[in-house]
């Protein structure tokens, strides 16, 4: 008889690079040790899938002007301390280098590598005003339904 693999969930409610950083770590750890792993992104979460590169789309004036309040793309993301006005992210980088740590998009990257189910959620995206095209390819969208199938049978559930 197969033993039934065990799964792990994550809500990435944070747009702080270093909570990121701790839900990305944590799930690819469980994702070596062979959990089925499910990060749900939403609200500021969210800014983690986002792409780098701006891109030219139909908005509506709220949704211009949160596009251009929260940080494009995984690596823009501030602290949750010492932020410093921007300082604090450098530092830390600059620590992560010297250490050989992994950046927080590697880690991302690392993440998809071990089929990590990453998931923008839904209605966030819609409130936000944000679009498919401007997040990472090969994530998943979904409603809190999705999540909440997942977390039902999770062994280990975060909120981050």
């Amino acid at each position: 008889m197969t033993e039934k693999k065990k799964k792990t969930t994550i809500i990435l409610f944070s747009g702080d690079y270093d909570k990121a950083m701790a839900a990305y770590i944590i799930a690819n750890g469980a994702a070596a040790y062979d959990h089925e792993v499910t990060i749900f992104h939403t609200f500021w979460g969210l800014n983690a899938l986002r792409k780098d590169q701006p891109l030219e789309l139909k908005k509506g004036f709220l949704e211009k002007m949160f596009a251009k309040m929260m940080p494009r793309g995984a690596d823009k993301m501030g602290l949750s301390n010492m932020n410093f006005a921007g300082m604090g992210p450098k530092m830390i980088k600059h620590v992560m280098k010297k250490h050989n740590a992994m950046t927080l998009p590697q880690l991302i990257d690392m993440a998809q590598e071990q089929d990590v189910k990453l998931i923008a959620c839904t209605m966030t995206m819609d409130l936000l005003g944000l679009q498919q095209k401007e997040l990472l390819d090969e994530i998943e969208y979904a409603g809190v339904a999705a999540y909440l199938a997942d977390a039902e049978e999770g062994n280990v559930n975060l909120f981050i």
